[in-house]
């Protein structure tokens, strides 16, 4: 039996335990070993499709798997992170006297995002239409723009979006808004290569040159700009 049949599966599954490492970072409140730990969740999530096809060994275990993996990495840390963001922002805590007043269900709002990836993954699995590209923000995309404003948030890169971010109404219209655009019928393309091509992949190759520009100038903000940016691409190229 070819090990090359279990690759895939195995990079799955470094998504899940990279997801589940971020949670307890969560939990710790330490947002750049969450967002080190959500890369590289993302990154084994990337390429075990990419194995799959290589290898020729794609079937229905690899694509519950893949979204069982990505509803941890890329669904509860994102949720349970935007929850912390809010609890703060209110000045209440999520781990110590917790009771189900104004300020704490306001702050469970963050949940909202693990419910529309819970739905968003479940509707990708069955979804006819969403082989070759997607119908709403790919969870991984969600949670990259999620945790970036977490890293913002805690960082001196840029203060004043810092301080407009750190607003608890501002974090929950994100939240919903997320919630939203996960399952909302917008059509984006694929971030996956199927080949190398210029004709085929010039707007993931303009979203990798867009990274490389605006990363040394604008630090930190360039996650969540670029995500915009791909909901921005993918509306006015429609394919």
């Amino acid at each position: 039996m070819k090990i090359t049949k279990y690759i895939p599966n195995f990079l799955t599954l470094l998504n899940l335990i990279s997801g589940l490492i971020a949670l307890f970072f969560v939990f710790q409140q330490n947002w750049t070993m969450v967002g080190i730990w959500v890369f590289a969740g993302i990154f084994f999530d990337f390429f075990d499709g990419l194995a799959a096809r290589t290898f020729k060994v794609s079937g229905p275990l690899g694509l519950q798997l893949d979204s069982l993996a990505d509803m941890v990495t890329s669904g509860v840390v994102p949720a349970f992170t935007l929850s912390f963001l809010i609890a703060d922002a209110l000045g209440v805590s999520l781990t110590q006297n917790f009771d189900f007043d104004t300020k704490h269900l306001l702050a469970l709002s963050g949940l909202v995002v693990a419910l529309a990836s819970a739905y968003r993954l479940a509707k990708f699995n069955i979804d006819e239409r969403q082989t070759s590209s997607f119908i709403g923000l790919p969870t991984p995309a969600n949670a990259l723009f999620i945790i970036s404003l977490a890293l913002i948030i805690s960082s001196n890169d840029s203060p004043a979006l810092a301080h407009r971010l750190n607003n608890p109404y501002v974090l929950i219209v994100i939240a919903l808004l997320s919630a939203y655009l996960l399952n909302a019928e917008i059509p984006l393309f694929s971030l996956k290569f199927k080949d190398f091509s210029l004709a085929n992949n010039w707007k993931k190759y303009l979203i990798i040159c867009l990274t490389v520009i605006l990363l040394p100038i604008l630090k930190l903000v360039t996650v969540p700009m670029i995500i915009i940016l791909y909901i921005l691409i993918s509306v006015l190229f429609k394919e």
